[in-house]
């Protein structure tokens, strides 16, 4: 089961009291103070681990504690150490006071291990405090508390690219194609209910991570459909692809328009990364039909139409777009980097598709 959020109480263990002892042994009738200190409670520690992609292993638990310390003993042995509480994350997973919605923790580097709350210190026994006018104390310290908070855990995806577009306008069967990701895919809306991730490889030594989230409808920011819910796991994405539908009984400029509304009124920040378009399911519409509605879309956006075969290693059957910059680092951020027809079920220019991708992922970081 795929859970993005998460609250809990998380608490450190309690250090352990200091001992109040006195040697004794046969012969020896003063052996003087000997209490042991008492042990540290354990911490409270975050891991990242890329081997989980979901927070559901907290669902339902609502107290989560480190062992608290055990006390000191006579004859100057120390108490145990409490044994530590670590928490397991995936990538990408934020750390919030569900009190304050303070950002206290952002855990997105691979194997990284992060203090975040601190075991009481333990208390010191009775032979800490002898001294020549107290030759006999009965005095040990008690062990400090632990810290007790309650957080929320959200979780935002880690990806290079990240598809955006409508209900049933290809996404999962797009990332399916190229990746490793097997999304459900069938021929309804809202088939796609939770992120996916999949790795797609470019070469042997390249690839990049590419993520698909449920579609967005018209209204998403007001609720409707899935509303914008799970767009924060493309918040952290340099480049979105906007998947437009050229079979769909919507207009083409019209998902373009509607998308790039949600996504301005979820967030200015996301919505000024750097995108490309690709045209889908070119597959159902004739050559001709299709050039004539990519034609008046790559015209609506104020753009200038080719065939752009050559630079995109594409079928020059269709019209296609391409900003003319020699370096993917001067792309412009207010017009797409491309727009370029595909097609994932009968494979048209979907290995043109992965390295335009991969060009500008490899610019961006």
């Amino acid at each position: 089961m795929f859970i993005d959020k998460v609250e809990l109480l998380v608490s450190s263990g309690k250090g352990g009291a200091g001992c109040v002892s006195f040697h004794t042994e046969k012969f020896v009738q003063k052996g003087g103070p000997d209490g042991g200190d008492g042990g540290k409670g354990g911490s409270v520690y975050f891991k990242v681990d890329r081997n989980t992609h979901t927070l559901a292993f907290y669902r339902g638990k609502r107290h989560l504690k480190a062992k608290n310390g055990q006390p000191g003993q006579g004859k100057k042995r120390f108490g145990k150490k409490g044994e530590d509480l670590i928490l397991i994350v995936p990538p990408g997973t934020q750390v919030f006071d569900a009190q304050t919605n303070e950002l206290l923790l952002d855990l997105t580097k691979e194997g990284e291990k992060v203090l975040f709350l601190e075991g009481g210190k333990g208390g010191l026994g009775n032979v800490h405090f002898k001294s020549p006018t107290n030759q006999r104390p009965t005095y040990a310290q008690p062990g400090l508390p632990g810290i007790t908070k309650k957080i929320r855990l959200e979780l935002k995806s880690i990806a290079d690219v990240g598809l955006v577009g409508f209900p049933n306008v290809g996404k999962s069967t797009l990332i399916a194609t190229l990746s490793n990701a097997k999304p459900e895919i069938a021929n309804y809306e809202f088939t796609t209910l939770t992120p996916k991730l999949g790795v797609v490889r470019v070469s042997e030594f390249e690839d990049f991570l590419m993520a698909d989230i449920p579609g967005i409808i018209e209204g998403a920011s007001d609720g409707r459909g899935l509303g914008l819910e799970f767009l924060r796991h493309i918040e952290r994405t340099n480049t979105l692809l906007f998947m437009i539908d050229a079979s769909n009984y919507r207009q083409m400029e019209y998902q373009y328009q509607s998308l790039q509304e949600e996504l301005k009124k979820y967030s200015q920040k996301l919505a000024q990364k750097h995108f490309a378009i690709a045209i889908t399911k070119i597959d159902a519409l004739s050559t001709q039909e299709l050039n004539k509605k990519i034609k008046h879309f790559i015209v609506s956006l104020g753009l200038e139409p080719n065939n752009g075969a050559q630079k995109f290693g594409a079928s020059s059957n269709y019209l296609s777009y391409l900003q003319e910059k020699e370096e993917w680092e001067e792309l412009e951020r207010d017009k797409p980097a491309f727009i370029l027809p595909i097609s994932s079920v009968a494979h048209l220019n979907l290995e043109a598709l992965k390295f335009m991708l991969y060009n500008i992922v490899k610019a961006n970081k």
